[in-house]
């Protein structure tokens, strides 16, 4: 008689055959989406379906990454909306937005519509663009193949849907990296007709190299408020703060087991035995858990802890673990019990507003999450980044300030990151200076992207009921959605004189 664990070793074993043979889950559906948008095209010739007409609100979609408990992700976002809202006017608008989990997105992005994306999404994504007036894709990590290609694969299809209806196709934002070929011919092809607003220079350059032309912009969490210091301060005082030692932010991550990838002989063998649970992502979808995974994240999360162990030693300081997607509580527990039982706030606890109003009371940053050293810049926050990939990497060098990033697989990081460390303390005011000068930068950036996304909107719909002085001829900062006071006295002791002279 075979049991149940030879009976999943021997499904598996013929299942993997077969995927590795001739099934490809992630090239099957890069297919489907590719033909369900040619599809959608052909339909467009015989109903054209939700066309936009003067006085009904402009219906938009936002598609991206929401539903995961993913700080950055949420909070660029929020953003998003509150500057199309600003620009289009909530009388003029029917926003909506996808989700993964509309548990997780609850109270999040006031006046937008989720709708729940399911994980196989063709269709879904056809039937649903078809109701729509546009699409937003909205995902900072828009075209890359660093963590999941299905990811790149859903924005790239209601981009290319919505194109395909002639419809509002914009890509807000995002960032280009590494690309598998099926997925860079998915993007060439698909993508022409979208108005492409990039973060930075490099992945202009990455989606030029595509034949693809590309608008000038930045992320747009730089104008994201947190709550105030007296909501979040009692979290920190309840897990030991003195209210008076400088907090270390560490903001870890398991680098080494994206991208994400289908794979059905596992799918399998956890569906029966429940094997792979660690690396089990969601339905047929598996973290990296291959040879050398474990070792480089030892290495990793070692070195880190060897690194602020050494910080500390004679100083008074504080170390905090701040889990700024859910997927982050694994190494966050692992690195807080390497540092003597160090606080971790994990945001599968607590809402963007918190994780972020946490980074903001910190004295330093270190983090492998772009969007921890995003968020935290309008609070003059000294960060420094160890990166998986160019994200940290092209924000520190937009900061003018490339000697504060490390690598994750750096063997001597400990070392490394002892020095980081001790140049943010001992260069604390001039490293916040450069901060502040690079978020106000930024601001404005993102106030010339709101000029590109009001022209594009007056390019297609012309009776669009725009408000005087928006767009090309206008100033850059009347496109920004609402700023704090703090953020709008940072821009008062930096721009000021800039615009003066303008």
């Amino acid at each position: 008689m075979i049991d149940l664990g030879t009976l999943a070793g021997r499904l598996a074993t013929a299942t993997g055959r077969a995927a590795r043979g001739t099934i490809d889950a992630d090239r099957h559906l890069q297919r489907a989406m590719a033909a369900t948008i040619e599809i959608a095209a052909t339909r467009y010739a015989l109903d054209p379906g939700d066309t936009w007409k003067p006085g009904e609100p402009l219906k938009l979609l936002f598609a991206g990454y929401a539903g995961s408990r993913n700080t950055g992700a949420d909070a660029r976002v929020e953003e998003m909306v509150r500057q199309v809202r600003h620009l289009l006017g909530d009388a003029h608008v029917d926003l909506s937005i996808l989700t993964v989990d509309p548990r997780w997105t609850c109270g999040y992005f006031r006046t937008v519509k989720q709708i729940e994306l399911p994980r196989v999404f063709p269709r879904f994504l056809l039937d649903t663009v078809h109701r729509q007036h546009g699409v937003i894709a909205c995902e900072g990590s828009m075209f890359k193949s660093r963590f999941a290609n299905a990811l790149t694969t859903m924005m790239v299809g209601a981009l290319g849907l919505a194109a395909a209806e002639n419809k509002l196709s914009i890509a807000y934002g995002g960032e280009a990296g590494h690309m598998d070929p099926p997925l860079r011919r998915l993007v060439a092809r698909y993508c022409r007709d979208s108005l492409l607003v990039v973060r930075n220079e490099q992945s202009a350059e990455v989606l030029g190299a595509l034949g693809l032309k590309t608008q000038p912009g930045t992320d747009t969490a730089w104008t994201f408020e947190p709550h105030p210091p007296e909501r979040v301060r009692p979290l920190l005082e309840a897990a030991g703060w003195d209210g008076r030692t400088p907090v270390l932010a560490v903001c870890p991550i398991h680098p080494f087991w994206w991208p994400v990838r289908p794979d059905l002989g596992k799918a399998v063998s956890h569906a029966v035995t429940g094997a792979h649970r660690d690396a089990h992502y969601a339905s047929i979808y598996f973290h990296d858990d291959g040879p050398g995974v474990k070792d480089a994240l030892e290495g990793y999360l070692g070195g880190i802890a060897a690194g602020v162990e050494r910080f500390r030693k004679g100083r008074a300081i504080l170390p905090v673990l701040i889990g700024m997607e859910a997927l982050d509580r694994g190494p966050c527990e692992d690195l807080a019990a390497r540092l003597g039982g160090a606080p971790v706030f994990v945001a599968d606890q607590h809402d963007h507003r918190t994780m972020v109003g946490l980074l903001r009371l910190a004295s330093m940053v270190v983090s492998s999450r772009y969007h921890a050293c995003v968020t935290s810049m309008p609070g003059g926050v000294p960060s420094a980044g160890i990166t998986m990939d160019e994200r940290i990497r092209n924000l520190m060098a937009d900061r003018g300030q490339p000697e504060l990033v490390l690598e994750v697989d750096d063997p001597d990081l400990g070392e490394h990151l002892y020095d980081v460390l001790c140049r943010l303390e001992r260069d604390a005011d001039a490293i916040t200076d450069g901060i502040e000068r690079t978020v106000v930068t930024n601001l404005e950036r993102m106030g010339r992207m709101g000029q590109i996304l009001v022209e594009h909107v007056r390019a297609r719909h012309p009776d669009f009921p725009l408000r005087a002085g928006l767009g090309a001829e206008g100033d850059p900062w009347d496109h920004l959605p609402p700023l704090s006071d703090d953020l709008a006295a940072l821009v008062a002791r930096h721009a000021a004189p800039r615009r003066a002279s303008a």
